[in-house]
């Protein structure tokens, strides 16, 4: 008897042979633009304006990272997307100890308004849009965005982009945290009501999906997880009087574009279907924008492999091709040589060229959905859909994200799965093309990007200059006000703002929060 040809997604949706009507029926299929938005949240989607070419840049010093900005917007990129170093991730700053050899290595090193003033230099703010990924900090760099901005003679209410500020990924998968959960979500909701006042164009959190996939899950957990997450910053936002019509609209998110291109296109277009009735059923959104989904894509960095570096190109082509089927408002695509080492010029502009030859030759503008309708698509979709509903469920009987976190549940199932994956790769289940299987025995040479060493040192040079020249006493009553409102129940952004325009760094006001919240381990 012969062997049963049984294939499954790392989801462990089974993959039929062949698909028909028997398995998707898409006659009710909605219109894009319309309820619950699984064609898209636009009717016209990219005929309309094309996504936002945002690609994701910065390294060593605010010079540097100003210098590659500038290289790729004489290229035809159209958005602004900030990497950002470890050490200012975790609010440390350039100087500080456990800074010592991270400094601009993952990204650019930010300790004051100074530093943010030089990343922007010659870059007219009222007419970019900027996406951050930042998340602890995240506030923090928000305001320095637009103390840089009122520098410019650009009024708050001109600026657009996108902050992360999406915390509880960082409990769940990838670690850069600070505070404790609850005292991380205050501040969180914090930034959604000053961005409504002062900064109402500027998308308040980036809810991510991209982090939870890295870490090893699958498509389906990626979805579950994010819209789980989702949901806890909209019940913190009602807690804090907030009105899910308003706050609704200003929600985006943050997925990865993975190997499987027709289970990616699938779990975009089931993201939308679920996040529409989440949206109305739970918190009783009946403003369009405010239940439509808009999401942001950036190509598979756990995909990249080290050998046969120049296969990356490949997937990296094929992933940004399921996000823009998949209807992503934004993109960015990776370097082919990233395995390695922060992009070089070359790597980093054939990734640009990648999105703009989908967008000009390929046909990625021409129509809304194209896959819409097809039997093995919808029926994706479908199996997707059910499955993340069904893991949401899941997590609400242990009482929401912010719990089943604290439980360690969301972090045991990221680590089963990516323990799966990895056996099925040892094993040989699972092929990866230069790897396991097509493999090379001479080492691929390519030219990487290194980063001078002699940049730390001018970063830490800075960072005590800063400190030396500003007004010491204005900056303690800044931080100590700060202290204070911590203390309170009232909105932090104010005092934080007024800490960054006495140019106290982003160390010294997250140590102050330290001390009031305490840390999380």
């Amino acid at each position: 008897m012969a062997a049963v040809d049984r294939r499954q997604t790392e989801s462990g949706i089974d993959v039929e042979p062949v698909y028909t009507a028997d398995h998707a029926d898409a006659s009710e299929l909605e219109l894009p633009g319309e309820y619950p938005f699984t064609r898209g949240p636009y009717r016209d989607m990219y005929r309309g304006r094309p996504w936002t070419m945002r690609q994701y840049a910065g390294f060593g010093t605010a010079e540097e990272t100003n210098e590659r900005f500038r290289y790729l917007l004489d290229r035809g990129q159209t958005g602004l997307s900030v990497a950002f170093d470890l050490p200012t991730q975790l609010g440390y700053d350039s100087d500080h100890r456990r800074s010592l050899g991270e400094v601009g290595r993952a990204g650019v090193a930010i300790d004051s308004l100074a530093d943010m003033e030089l990343v922007f230099d010659g870059i007219p703010l009222e007419q970019i849009s900027t996406s951050m990924t930042i998340n602890a900090p995240a506030s923090l760099l928000l305001l320095l965005y637009e103390l840089v901005g009122e520098k410019q003679g650009v009024e708050s209410t001109q600026l657009r982009g996108t902050v992360q500020n999406d915390i509880l990924k960082e409990y769940a998968a990838r670690g850069n945290y600070i505070y404790p959960p609850r005292a991380s979500m205050r501040i969180t909701t914090d930034l959604f009501a000053y961005c409504r006042e002062r900064v109402p164009k500027w998308n308040t959190i980036s809810i991510s999906g991209y982090h939870i996939r890295e870490a090893g899950s699958s498509a389906l957990q990626e979805l579950a997880f994010t819209l789980a997450n989702g949901i806890a910053y909209c019940e913190a936002a009602v807690a804090a009087g907030l009105s899910p019509d308003e706050f609704g609209e200003r929600l985006s998110f943050f997925f990865n574009a993975h190997n499987h291109f027709f289970q990616e296109v699938a779990k975009f277009r089931a993201a939308r279907r679920l996040w529409a009735e989440i949206m109305v059923d739970r918190f009783g959104a009946t403003n369009p924008r405010a239940q439509s989904l808009r999401f942001h894509a950036q190509t598979g960095g756990s995909t990249l492999t080290a050998q046969q570096p120049e296969n990356n190109i490949v997937r990296v082509a094929i992933q940004a091709l399921s996000a823009v089927c998949g209807g992503a408002q934004s993109l960015h695509t990776n370097g082919f040589d990233e395995a390695l080492a922060l992009p070089t010029e070359t790597a980093a502009r054939i990734a640009l060229r990648t999105q703009q030859i989908l967008a000009t030759e390929a046909g990625g503008t021409d129509t809304a959905d194209p896959f819409g309708g097809s039997f093995f698509i919808e029926a994706m979709t479908n199996e997707l859909e059910h499955g993340a509903r069904e893991l949401i469920e899941r997590i609400d009987v242990l009482g929401g994200a912010v719990a089943a976190i604290e439980s360690g549940f969301m972090q045991r199932e990221i680590e089963e799965a990516a323990y799966r994956h990895e056996r099925e790769v040892e094993s040989g289940k699972r092929t990866i093309v230069g790897v396991n299987a097509y493999t090379e025995s001479a080492p691929d040479h390519v030219p990487i990007h290194r980063i001078a060493p002699e940049l730390e040192q001018r970063q830490v040079a800075r960072a005590r200059e800063v400190r030396a020249q500003r007004d010491g006493d204005a900056a303690q009553a800044a931080l100590c006000e700060v202290r204070r409102a911590a203390g309170s129940t009232e909105n932090l952004m104010p005092s934080m703002r007024a800490a960054l325009a006495s140019y106290c760094t982003i160390g010294e006001i997250s140590d102050v929060l330290r001390a009031e919240f305490g840390t999380y381990d």
